[in-house]
């Protein structure tokens, strides 16, 4: 235990500060001190008579020392004591007397003090002209509906970081003049609808880190004067515009979620400002997320498009194949749309998309887009899985008759294409089910699960990307190791085995750089699925990337990997290429001939017309 802080020692403590800058060793010149400072120093015990004849006291620092107890009326004479500050004592409890003489105190701070208990009634009995009370870092579990009751002119309460659970609904019903309450960091779950109906001048609340299950659509109707809201840490699951609307002075906001700064549109500044997707001002944050989601969409629709009319034009060895490419390159095309799409709304919004953020999110250009992302990508997962199954009983059974059919490869297309539009399609057909599955954020594609997110539209994205595309890319990864395995194993030695499978290893080869790719692609998005399952935090940078470049490189590499690598590709090109070059000589070698045999001497042309007369 530390010391013990006796009459002598209180004295000669106080005999060594004056605030005038004059010496003070003994005398009555101890009771005209008006500041003392005794942190620090291992204080383990205080007299009752401590602070006897020290009337004109008006500032005392007790803090960061060994003090458990304060016996009632340690601070009888402190009459013109305006500031107290008690922290880091392990001060487990105190009752209104603890402060009685204390008329004039103004400022009282018991931080990080081991606090379990405050008194169930009339905590400012003592401390009538009371206005700032800093209860920070204890362990108070309850708060008594009388606590407050005599704090009339309190203006700054902080019951930061306790271990408080719940409020009763009247608990702040004297506090006409608080303009600044802290109940951040408590382990509160619920707040009475009316709990802050007599708080009429707060301007400052801060509701932070507490594990709310909701906020109550009326919960802040009282607030007309409040300037700033914390809500950080706070998920708020029936989130609506309504809460907030009736806040016309609110100046600031702090939301868990950059998407909960759409439902106050009037506040002047909410954080935070960005997910690293999204900003305040535009719907795409930076200039390379603008300058690189029409760079993407471009090549996206260029490079499939291409591949489309080239394959159209050239000769293919299996049509049934060249078909199911040109299918695959139409699904990619799409997503080169939706980038487009994604960067043309961006370009409207430029400026005040916060204004706009919840109505385009819940808009049916969003879903659309939305869609429109989903079918590209399932479509292309699933045609790239028959594909390489195909290959797969080229390879592995070269010798079999396993062949689809012209009509097999048409169902098989079609199929495919009528299950990718159920699978986009479903979530927009229940709202209550699957809620607004396409708007949780400006680019309106459902890229992991929140708290916040139904469990049936959770459910159904964890079947989609953990379930069919997962099952899809090990079906991939699987198909193309036993391909390998199966060339490795027969050494394609034989002459007469060499000639068939020579150009199919080479296109095997070509697919093992397709799968490279898509694994390239997926797997952060499987990474990503599985950590918002575990309700670990993502990075708002990360959605940037897996939505601007990581998902739509897929759609951009497909066609220059399928098609533009191919050896028969390229010397069709060339043929076509040497084709139209010679065109223009050829037009020219004609139009020379025609001239040439048009031309002709005139002698040469008189003697043919006497000799044609003599015969």
């Amino acid at each position: 235990m530390g010391d013990v802080l006796s009459d002598e020692q209180m004295a000669a403590l106080r005999a060594a500060i004056n605030p005038l800058g004059h010496s003070q060793s003994h005398g009555s010149d101890i009771y005209l001190l008006t500041v003392q400072f005794l942190q620090e120093n291992c204080i383990g015990m205080v007299s009752i008579l401590a602070f006897n004849g020290l009337y004109k006291l008006q500032k005392l620092s007790l803090s960061q020392n060994c003090i458990s107890l304060l016996p009632p009326g340690v601070f009888s004479d402190l009459h013109k004591l305006k500031w107290l500050i008690l922290d880091g004592n392990p001060i487990a409890t105190i009752t209104a007397n603890t402060f009685t003489g204390l008329s004039s105190l103004f400022f009282l701070s018991m931080v990080n003090t081991t606090l379990e208990h405050l008194p169930s009634a009339r905590l400012c009995a003592h401390m009538p002209l009371l206005s700032w009370l800093d209860i920070e870092g204890n362990h108070i579990k309850t708060l008594g509906l009388s606590t407050l009751l005599t704090c009339e002119h309190l203006t700054v309460l902080s019951l930061r970081a306790n271990l408080l659970k719940s409020l009763p609904e009247n608990t702040f019903q004297c506090l006409r003049m608080l303009g600044d309450l802290d109940l951040s960091s408590n382990l509160i779950k619920e707040l009475p609808i009316r709990i802050f109906r007599d708080l009429s001048s707060l301007q400052i609340l801060n509701l932070s880190k507490n594990p709310l299950d909701q906020i109550h659509p009326g919960q802040f109707d009282h607030l007309i004067h409040l300037q700033s809201l914390g809500l950080e840490g706070v998920e708020i699951p029936n989130i609506q515009t309504r809460m907030f609307r009736p806040m016309d002075n609110l100046s600031y906001i702090y939301f868990k979620k950059f998407q909960y700064c759409s439902y106050a549109p009037h506040v002047r500044k909410c954080k935070p400002n960005s997910d690293g997707l999204s900003s305040l001002e535009d719907l795409l944050a930076n200039v390379v997320l603008r300058v690189s989601v029409w760079v993407m969409a471009f090549i996206t629709c260029f490079g499939n498009l291409f591949v489309i009319g080239m394959r159209t034009v050239l000769r293919a060895e299996n049509n049934l194949h060249a078909l199911c490419i040109k299918v695959l390159c139409c699904a990619d095309c799409l997503m080169g749309v939706y980038l487009f799409f994604v960067g043309v709304f961006d370009v409207k919004f430029r400026g005040e998309y916060n204004k706009n953020a919840k109505l385009w999110m819940e808009s049916l250009e969003c879903r659309t887009i939305g869609f429109m992302a989903m079918l590209s990508s399932e479509v292309s997962v699933m045609l790239l899985t028959y594909l390489t199954m195909e290959k797969f009983v080229v390879i592995v059974f070269p010798f079999s008759h396993l062949r689809p059919s012209k009509g097999q490869t048409f169902a098989v297309l079609t199929s495919i294409w009528l299950l990718g539009i159920c699978i986009a399609a479903v979530p927009l057909f229940n709202e209550d089910m699957f809620g607004n599955y396409y708007g949780h954020n400006g680019v309106c594609f459902p890229l992991h699960s929140e708290r916040m997110e139904k469990p049936i539209a959770k459910g159904y994205s964890t079947g989609i990307f953990l379930g069919l595309n997962l099952v899809a890319f090990l079906i991939i990864v699987i198909s193309y190791s036993s391909m390998f395995y199966s060339i490795y194993k027969t050494g394609i030695n034989a002459t007469e085995l060499r000639g068939r499978l020579h150009k199919d290893v080479a296109m095997a080869h070509r697919f093992f750089f397709i799968v490279f790719s898509d694994a390239l692609c997926w797997i952060p998005i499987f990474l990503v699925k599985i950590l918002s399952l575990l309700e670990v935090e993502i990075p708002g940078t990360i959605t940037s990337w897996l939505v601007i470049f990581i998902l739509p490189i897929n759609s951009a590499l497909n066609p220059i990997l399928y098609t533009l690598t191919t050896s028969l590709f390229r010397e069709q090109v060339k043929l076509l290429w040497c084709h139209w070059q010679r065109q223009p000589r050829l037009k020219q070698d004609r139009k020379s001939l025609t001239s040439s045999v048009i031309y002709m001497d005139p002698s040469r042309s008189s003697y043919y017309h006497r000799t044609h007369n003599q015969t």
